[in-house]
């Protein structure tokens, strides 16, 4: 198994680095991801505000994504309703 070593702590998940740093990202469905930032955004998704602490892009994912339908479900079921 691969470690990320942080400080004298071995880390075995970096999204679960608490001393790390993170992005918000965002994918054309309107869902959002915590990532790390050394890491490379992977293909559909697009950074969403600075990079962070792994607590302040989690904030940051509470506050913006409110509704968790695909933005496509979301856009179909309005259409239906009306």
């Amino acid at each position: 198994m691969d470690c990320a070593r942080t400080g004298d702590v071995a880390v075995a998940n970096p999204f679960d680095d608490e001393s790390g740093r993170f992005l918000t990202l965002v994918n054309d469905e309107g869902q959002y991801s915590l990532w790390p930032a050394h890491l490379d955004v992977p293909g559909g998704w697009r950074a969403d505000g600075p990079e962070g602490s792994r607590q302040e892009c989690l904030d940051r994912i509470e506050s913006a994504w409110v509704d968790m339908r695909p933005l496509s479900l979301a856009q179909a079921t309005a259409v239906d309703t009306e």
